[in-house]
């Protein structure tokens, strides 16, 4: 029973882990933000599987995350309070060509990865963005500025 309670104890600190280190998908990790994101899980896992290495442990403590990781998803699409605790909300970086730097500074986002987001939509200037925003799974959404007929 100590494994069971060890792996959910990790699998819920990884989750709060990551959401307070912030939200960037892998594509826009840095390698900084990778081996962060590796050495916590690695440290975790340590303190699991204790002096215990045994096959069934592994597939108990599996099995035991698995489990609170079905649950966790139900209940986010039962409880929006829950679903903003987890998630998060969308963050608006840009509005109206002007950069809001206290969202981009409270959420790690520089103004060169909003220009790459930009840059991906064949944008190319700062000028053809109306809004920027960072969604909940970390990309970056970019609206083009609608052009005056």
């Amino acid at each position: 029973m100590d494994s069971v309670i060890r792996a959910a104890f990790g699998y819920c600190f990884l989750i709060f882990m990551v959401r307070i280190v912030g939200r960037r998908p892998g594509k826009q990790m840095t390698p900084f933000e990778f081996v962060l994101i590796f050495f916590i899980g690695g440290l975790t896992l340590t303190s699991m599987v204790n002096d215990d290495r045994s096959f069934s442990n592994a597939l108990v403590q599996i099995v035991t995350v698995a489990c609170l990781h079905f649950l966790i998803a139900a209940v986010k699409v039962r409880s929006v309070w829950f679903t903003l605790l987890i998630d998060g909300t969308p963050v608006v970086l840009m509005e109206k060509n002007q950069w809001i730097s206290e969202n981009m500074l409270e959420m790690r986002i520089a103004d060169d990865d909003v220009m790459a987001a930009a840059r991906d939509k064949g944008l190319l200037s700062l000028e053809q963005i109306d809004y920027a925003v960072l969604e909940r799974n970390g990309e970056i959404s970019v609206i083009q500025m609608e052009e005056a007929s």
